[in-house]
């Protein structure tokens, strides 16, 4: 039988640098699950999820995500990591002096797209995947916040992820919008059985859209329950 988790971690250290942030973590995430990840600003929520995608390595402990072993991650397999997640930021992080369509189109050719016609195709599936059809025209700043964090979410969705990475999402946006991009995610988790672990400070996004929680504490990752927060 195949094995679903898409991430594994057991008995993993995360380190920042020399310094020893999260003790003996043990997390299995498998396909199509939601995991929300919580915890004060500095208990580690980023350093673990450097870790997944392969900025942090991983020096001790065992630790897997989308069929790559993180003690075997050379500088060479990380892009081919990289290919299997998708990772959306608070701050959008698109390139202000290109519109939508090439803001797009750019991450395809760094993940080695090719074919003019079928990249044209992926962007206009994943912006209407996220409610953007007919918007690849249009430049970042003609943009509300909700609609960029879509466009970030749609780059994400390009090299159809098994596990999406947020870190705080809804972090600069208002509840309405909130609610929007939420409804969202989770459209994507149910639709195409992506993975997620979104990390946030907002508790009253986990009562609405309740999901598996772990909370970071005292270099020590927990499970709790949704009711539990």
């Amino acid at each position: 039988m195949e094995n679903m988790s898409i991430v594994s971690l057991k008995q993993a250290n995360i380190f920042q640098g020399n310094t020893l942030v999260l003790n003996n973590v043990n997390l299995e995430v498998e396909k199509g699950e939601f995991i929300y990840m919580i915890g004060k600003t500095g208990t580690g929520k980023s350093s673990l999820l450097k870790t997944l995608y392969g900025e942090l390595y991983l020096k001790e402990g065992e630790g897997n995500v989308a069929g790559f072993d993180l003690k075997e991650l050379s500088w060479q397999k990380i892009p081919l990591l990289r290919r299997n997640l998708g990772i959306v930021f608070q701050d959008f992080r698109l390139l202000t002096d290109r519109d939508v369509y090439h803001n797009l189109e750019f991450v395809l050719k760094a993940t080695g797209w090719k074919d003019k016609n079928l990249m044209k195709e992926k962007i206009e599936n994943v912006l209407s995947k996220v409610g953007l059809k007919n918007k690849g025209s249009k430049m970042p700043y003609e943009m509300s916040g909700g609609e960029q964090q879509r466009v970030d979410i749609a780059r994400a969705l390009l090299n159809n992820p098994k596990l999406i990475l947020a870190d705080e999402p809804t972090g600069n946006l208002d509840p309405d919008t909130t609610d929007e991009i939420m409804q969202l995610l989770f459209n994507i988790c149910r639709d195409y059985q992506t993975a997620f672990i979104m990390a946030t400070h907002d508790y009253s996004i986990i009562q609405k859209y309740p999901a598996r929680v772990v909370r970071i504490e005292h270099g020590l990752v927990k499970e709790i329950s949704a009711a539990g927060v």
